[in-house]
């Protein structure tokens, strides 16, 4: 029995709120057990200069944790200091998600800026970010379009992401922080809604680990993934996801 009482295969309590911040396009608070990540989108009618005059639009993001939103004050890691490498990689992890699954085409010559801000943290800030950022990005697309800047929504999948790790010799789904830092293997997965994966990060922290070992836990992240996606349809279910 795991430290909040789940089952290996089970996910924290995950709750999706949409329209969690009042002047963004989009915008969305997600809490994934202790975890919380407010995600929101801007769009700007620029591009960065490699796609200047090419048709297409463009989605990036920014991610960050507040001072207070772990156990100890953190170092503000923001737009005043140069990000460091975690940042970094997480905020490209976010943006090659979102770019997965869209046919940047139909976006016109704009941008999608998504900021994801850790509120509070307690392990899997950056897949509980991905998720809820394709909640806040749907929703400023449904603004786009309201608004006559495209045509229809281009989404051609939904995408989440999820955590898993071996702690204690067991194989488990969503670590908690105390989990993930007594981790033996963690990986962080990507995949869309059809089941096609986006990016698996992995590591050994101990021992490598054997093939077999990363099928369980690919399994896992499938089973996680496809609940995942199902709140995701469900937060978004009042208006059609997609364009067609």
């Amino acid at each position: 029995m795991r430290a909040d009482g789940r089952a290996n295969s089970e996910l924290r309590p995950v709750k999706i709120t949409r329209g969690a911040v009042k002047y963004a396009e989009g915008s969305a608070l997600i809490e994934a057990g202790q975890t919380r990540v407010i995600c929101t989108t801007t769009i700007e009618e620029t591009v960065p200069p490699f796609l200047k005059d090419k048709g297409k639009g463009w989605i990036t993001a920014e991610y960050g944790m507040l001072p207070r939103s772990t156990h100890t004050r953190m170092t503000r890691d923001g737009r005043s200091s140069k990000p460091n490498g975690r940042t970094l990689e997480i905020q490209r992890l976010i943006g090659r998600a979102m770019r997965s699954v869209v046919d940047l085409s139909l976006l016109g010559e704009r941008s999608f800026l998504i900021d994801c801000d850790v509120i509070q943290a307690d392990g899997g800030t950056r897949t509980a970010s991905i998720t809820g950022a394709y909640v806040c990005f749907v929703d400023a697309l449904r603004f786009a379009m309201r608004n006559g800047m495209i045509k229809k929504i281009p989404p051609i999948d939904y995408v989440a992401a999820v955590s898993v790790g071996v702690v204690d010799g067991q194989p488990m789904l969503d670590l908690c922080y105390t989990e993930d830092k007594d981790a033996d293997v963690d990986m962080n997965i990507v995949m869309t809604g059809s089941g096609k994966y986006v990016e698996v990060q992995g590591t050994a922290e101990g021992s490598p680990f054997t093939g077999d070992t990363l099928n369980e836990l690919l399994t896992l992240a499938r089973i996680g993934i496809e609940k995942l996606v199902g709140i995701q349809k469900e937060v978004l279910a009042d208006e059609s996801v997609f364009g067609n």
